[in-house]
């Protein structure tokens, strides 16, 4: 009798991540029902816990009525993404000189810590002070925020080789370039793609802070107007818009992770075996034409 494993995927199965969607929408119906039911009847007050419809209202205003909130969303992202590729290209190139030389990593150890154990909120104004109100502050920030993750995971998948495939490698005369490119990085690359969907997320909220404490234009500008202003309606639909946005920055990244790293996944191995089998047949073929006609 033999014991079967399950491999785990890369992404979950979409099927089964679909067929959850109408449970978890009748679930968010019930939740905006109560509110909503709760604020008519005076049990919520009206000024913070806005109605949902009221925010839907608001929604539609930002988004298509007065539009105001593409131009804002245009700035956050091209400040979230600014920092992401800084902050993942400082924290990836410092985790590949950390996993190769140990003397390195023991080097930089204490002053990774050190960075990790900054409080960022309290970083966010003395960057706005050096490098003033504009996109510099915040880029600074989310690239800040969001290099911590890709460094530790990049390090700790490339440190994190099977000993047999190492040992087999170099049995077949791989160089140390070979062995990097075609066992290190590949094994790592789950860890790498989770470091970089954490980065993402920790770009989008770094630009945020930033922007929360001093900007001319972002999510975070919206969403300050409008709390001092005490315009909840419309802060709520801020709320709203960053969490949708943020979501689909975070599902795209996992959707182009599970494309790429194909080999974590069963169903996509099951669709390059077929197609390669499928070309491989062809060729086969063509060879037997050939050598019939000779």
């Amino acid at each position: 009798m033999t014991a079967e494993t399950s491999e785990v995927t890369y992404v979950p199965d979409r099927e089964n991540t679909w067929r959850f969607v109408p449970k978890h929408f009748a679930i968010f119906l019930v939740l905006m029902s109560v509110w909503e039911a709760a604020n008519r009847m005076g049990l919520a007050d009206p000024l913070m816990f806005p109605r949902p419809t009221r925010i839907a209202e608001g929604m539609v205003q930002i988004f298509f009525l007065k539009a105001t909130v593409w131009e804002h969303l245009a700035a956050t992202f091209a400040k979230a993404m600014g920092g992401f590729v800084i902050g993942t290209a400082i924290g990836m190139g410092l985790a590949i000189g950390a996993a190769l030389h140990t003397g390195f990593r023991d080097y930089l150890k204490p002053y990774i810590i050190l960075v990790e154990a900054m409080p960022r909120i309290a970083v966010g104004p003395i960057f706005v002070g050096w490098l003033g109100f504009g996109y510099g502050s915040a880029i600074a920030l989310a690239a800040l925020v969001c290099f911590f993750g890709p460094f530790v995971n990049t390090m700790t998948g490339l440190m994190q080789i099977d000993e047999e495939s190492e040992e087999l490698f170099r049995s077949c005369r791989a160089s140390k370039k070979q062995i990097f490119f075609k066992l290190m990085v590949p094994n790592a690359m789950p860890l790498i793609s989770a470091g970089l969907k954490l980065a993402a997320a920790g770009a989008f909220a770094g630009a945020l802070v930033a922007e929360f404490i001093q900007a001319d234009v972002g999510l975070g500008v919206m969403m300050r107007r409008y709390v001092i202003t005490l315009n909840m309606d419309y802060a709520f639909s801020t709320l709203l818009s960053i969490t949708v946005f943020a979501f689909v920055l975070f599902r795209s990244i996992e959707i182009m992770n599970y494309r790429i790293i194909y080999w974590h996944s069963e169903e996509l191995m099951q669709r390059k075996s077929k197609r390669r089998a499928s070309e491989f047949a062809g060729i086969i073929n063509k060879q037997v034409s050939g050598t019939g006609g000779q």
